[in-house]
């Protein structure tokens, strides 16, 4: 993973979130489409970063309160958030051009 994603808990999240732009993918690492995703996020991370946008992980497995919180069922699942407001919610992979234009 790159140091610009960071692995996200029930602790921190609601901070990491208020501000700014932010990708929150909800993954798990049993998860063949999660794992493609990750690999996305992480090759794309210097963009997102050069652009404002902040990237962050949630591990269902290991977060179950957020992922039962967010009414996650299927991953992966992408949640955009603007200052702490939910914009979109995307499942499914999605590719890094596809989430630039979104965030924009």
């Amino acid at each position: 993973m790159s140091d610009l994603v960071v692995e996200l808990n029930s602790k921190q999240f609601d901070d990491f979130i208020k501000s700014g732009k932010v990708i929150v993918d909800f993954w798990a690492s049993w998860c063949g489409p999660c794992r493609m995703q990750g690999q996305i996020l992480d090759n794309a991370s210097k963009d997102f970063a050069a652009l404002g946008i902040k990237v962050g992980k949630v591990n269902i497995d290991v977060e179950t309160d957020l992922a039962a919180k967010f009414g996650v069922s299927t991953i992966p699942t992408l949640m955009l958030y603007q200052d702490g407001v939910l914009k979109e919610t995307l499942i499914g992979v999605q590719q890094a051009e596809t989430l630039k234009k979104k965030m924009s």
